[in-house]
């Protein structure tokens, strides 16, 4: 199951940053994951200062 990245999002690119396999861009006013590249390691979600990222 993949991440995803709720309106919590504070568009301060942490999460991409920890991304192991680059699943995370930069959207319209929020990040977002491509599910078929997330391989739901979690490391977005504990990088994030707002817990935006959460598992589907």
């Amino acid at each position: 199951m993949a991440y995803k990245i709720s309106d919590a999002c504070i568009e301060c690119g942490a999460c991409a940053a920890a991304c192991p396999v680059e699943a995370i861009s930069e959207g319209d006013g929020k990040y977002v994951i491509d599910p078929n590249k997330c391989i739901d390691c979690g490391s977005c979600a504990a990088e994030c200062p707002v817990g935006a990222p959460e598992a589907e």
